[in-house]
């Protein structure tokens, strides 16, 4: 069965992706340091979501709207933001936040765009792959033709800035195995 890279589809313009991204080895660190975090159930507006998470640094409050400070970013976690901030040709400082989360066999994220106080998203995928769905976000060019189905390998990151950031959404489909992911963001 052919993949809509094989197709080689037309991407958002600020959506890219890297499929080897880590190492095994870093992979496999990454995910040691994950499983040792206690994370709790992802609530939003009162729902509560299938996957578990855990964040640091800035948490926005759905309930409220407003960005507030949150937990320390834990140290174990530099050399990855430092490697993704080398890539993006970033500095390490302009991460303010880390969410790390779990996602068991048949969870979800649904349609939807990151938080407005939220620029740039790079997301980690780690153990297992899914697969990322990207749409327009204006309703009126949202049709079946109009949504971009891709893998996103373990190991791999995915950037998410500029026009794919702010007039594209994005859901992942229900995952076969556990997964998790560790998506950082810098503030607009």
């Amino acid at each position: 069965m052919e993949t809509l890279f094989e197709l080689d589809p037309v991407l958002p313009n600020g959506f890219s992706y890297l499929p080897d991204f880590l190492s095994r080895d870093e992979e496999e660190r990454l995910l040691s340091f994950v499983r040792s975090l206690p994370l709790h159930p992802m609530l939003f507006q009162g729902y509560e979501a299938k996957r578990k998470v855990e964040s640091y640094g800035y948490d926005y409050d759905f309930a409220s709207r407003q960005l507030r400070q949150g937990k320390p970013i834990p140290k174990a976690l530099d050399w990855l933001i430092e490697k993704v901030a080398d890539h993006l040709q970033l500095s390490y400082d302009q991460f303010a936040e880390v969410l790390v989360s779990e996602y068991p066999p048949g969870a979800v994220i649904n349609w939807h765009r990151d938080a407005p106080p939220f620029d740039i998203i790079a997301g980690i995928s780690l153990l297992q792959d899914c697969t990322f769905k990207l749409r327009p976000y204006d309703k009126a060019k949202q049709n079946r033709k109009a949504v971009i189905k891709m893998p996103v390998r373990r190991q791999s990151l995915y950037v998410i800035r500029e026009e794919a950031r702010m007039e594209w959404e994005h859901s992942i489909s229900p995952v076969e195995s556990t997964r998790f992911s560790i998506t950082l963001r810098t503030l607009k």
